[in-house]
């Protein structure tokens, strides 16, 4: 069983207390939740026992190409200049940051398998095992425990190092990840993992 971290869409511009989208709630439930340190003590201990650490940024480039007006989670998007490649808001989350040599996948929508190279990394690797991490719980989280799980990985979602725009979209997303993934914590992996 060979297995990676995934790091999901822990941005400036959501994450962070001066990020656009953060405002939406996304900032106080990440704060809330101690997502981020949570997150951090994950990665410390993945770092240290040799498990990859993979991140996985959502973005559009310069003049939102990728954007469809369509979507109605990112319509505001384009007109309020939010996760643009390349910039401070769709930088890594400072505490939480990639080494210079660990991969970030970039997506422009919702699901980081689709139209992205996450299982071709995956694959090489030889991983099987899928450790979660990320914001929105009922967003990017639910869709990678979807994604993942019909791909054939097993799935663990860190339950203490995810959250949602709001306690609601948290608990009625955990109930349906409850379903296809097994619930860890950051000291349940650090047990299991030592």
């Amino acid at each position: 069983m060979k297995k990676a971290l995934l790091v999901l869409d822990l941005i400036n511009d959501i994450t962070h207390e001066n990020g656009s989208v953060g405002k939406d709630g996304f900032y106080n439930q990440v704060q809330e939740r101690q997502t981020i340190a949570h997150t951090a003590q994950a990665i410390e201990h993945c770092r240290k026992v040799g498990i990859p650490v993979i991140y996985v940024i959502v973005g559009f480039s310069e003049g939102y190409p990728e954007w469809s007006e369509k979507s109605k989670l990112f319509c505001q998007v384009k007109n309020k200049q939010q996760v643009l490649l390349g910039t401070w808001a769709t930088q890594v989350h400072d505490a939480i940051k990639p080494l210079p040599e660990e991969v970030v996948v970039t997506k422009n929508r919702i699901d980081p398998f689709y139209n992205t190279n996450l299982e071709i990394v995956l694959d090489s690797m030889n991983i099987d095992t899928l450790y979660l991490t990320g914001v929105a719980t009922e967003l990017v989280v639910l869709s990678t425990v979807l994604s993942g799980h019909d791909r054939g990985y097993e799935v663990r979602t860190l339950s203490d190092c995810i959250a949602s725009s709001d306690p609601y979209s948290h608990e009625c997303a955990m109930n349906v990840i409850e379903k296809l993934s097994n619930i860890y914590n950051v000291e349940r992996l650090i047990k299991e993992e030592n």
